[in-house]
């Protein structure tokens, strides 16, 4: 039986290839009614295609054949499609009129993204990604030995070694683009080291946005309320937290070990366990719904690329056909007059890091803590 895509995905890329034919007719009518017909048909190719992708994944494969082999086909034969259509939609735009041209490679390349992004669903996880992938699969990938990510491991050791004096440490948002650049950079090899040069203060940044980017929070959903009923009780938390999954446990021993040492430096980066537990407590523990989605939502902002400008003074309604979706303005600053914290899960974090030791008898892993 094939693996089952996210149904985020699923659901997006339906809506996306449901619209597309509509469309890009809609893009070739005010662009002039001599190309309406070449843009719709780019429309029904783009809509049929995912109709035989869809069937490719539902049909039994012959023997020899896989789920996926059937699916990076079907994709690879859409991306020859659409830019067959994007040539011939090309040839018959006349001079001023290069819209229908602009939707349709929009329209290309916004398939490609969602196409790539079903493979991968379907695939289990991205073949390198480490951010927005479950944190046991990258661990079981990475085959390191070690039961943290490696990327937790490398900016850990380098905060340990160089860092830990920086003024609001953990606090400060460092920079985007340099943060997006390491993004990237871990996605593409998660063993790799941090570039020479770079800022301790973004190195932090990194952390909060890796384990903002996670499916599941470290202490997982299911324990949210006894963890939050335990938090005043050191045997009630260290009994808790041995309900949880190894590479949880032990990550979240990791986590607490590096605050652990950063707060012992508090009179100099001025983050005391109290300091540090604001602010890593909506990103470690959370339930469904709650205060902590501000800022999880905001560090996953700061991951994406800065959205284009668009020209106010032209029709962009029509134009305006691939936003993400997911791009909040509202969501590029932090909104500290929402609802309060989660002070429960604020106390279990801050006693996580002041009785660290206590609580975290059965772990030696972290050498440095």
């Amino acid at each position: 039986m094939p693996p089952v895509e996210s149904p985020r995905w699923q659901q997006k890329a339906t809506d996306f290839f449901s619209s597309s034919s509509f469309k890009l007719k809609q893009a070739g009518q005010s662009a002039g009614d001599n190309i309406a017909d070449v843009a719709g048909k780019v429309g029904s190719v783009v809509k049929s295609r995912w109709a035989i992708f869809q069937d490719a994944r539902q049909r039994p494969p012959p023997p020899g054949d896989t789920v996926q082999e059937r699916f990076i086909s079907a994709a690879a034969n859409t991306g020859v499609i659409l830019r067959k259509g994007i040539s011939e939609t090309k040839e018959k735009v006349a001079v001023g009129k290069v819209k229908v041209e602009e939707a349709a490679k929009k329209t290309a390349d916004k398939s490609k993204t969602i196409l790539n992004n079903i493979e991968r669903w379907q695939k289990g996880v991205a073949s390198t990604d480490v951010f927005g992938v479950p944190i046991e699969a990258t661990v079981q990938r990475e085959q390191s030995g070690k039961a943290v990510p490696l990327i937790l491991a490398k900016c850990a050791d380098y905060l340990v070694i160089s860092g830990l004096s920086n003024e609001y440490l953990f606090r400060s948002e460092g920079d985007r683009k340099v943060l997006q650049q390491l993004v990237s950079l871990y996605n593409e090899d998660s063993g790799a080291s941090l570039p020479d040069g770079v800022s301790p203060i973004d190195v932090a940044a990194l952390i909060k946005c890796y384990l903002a980017s996670i499916p599941e929070p470290l202490t997982t959903l299911a324990l949210y309320g006894e963890l939050r009923d335990a938090r005043v009780s050191i045997d009630d938390l260290k009994n808790i937290l041995k309900k949880l999954p190894n590479v949880n446990y032990m990550t979240l021993e990791f986590i607490t070990a590096l605050l652990l040492r950063v707060s012992r430096k508090s009179s100099l980066n001025k983050m005391d366990s109290r300091s540090l537990a604001v602010e890593f407590a909506p990103l470690i523990m959370w339930q469904q719904g709650d205060s902590g989605t501000d800022l999880r939502n905001h560090l996953r902002f700061t991951l994406k690329a800065p959205p284009k400008m668009v020209d106010t003074t032209s029709n962009t309604a029509t134009w305006d056909l691939l936003d993400e979706d997911d791009v909040d303005a509202s969501s590029q600053i932090p909104l500290d007059d929402m609802s309060p914290p989660d002070y429960s899960a604020i106390e279990v974090i801050q006693c996580l890091i002041e009785h660290h030791n206590p609580i975290f008898t059965d772990a030696n892993e972290t050498v440095w803590r």
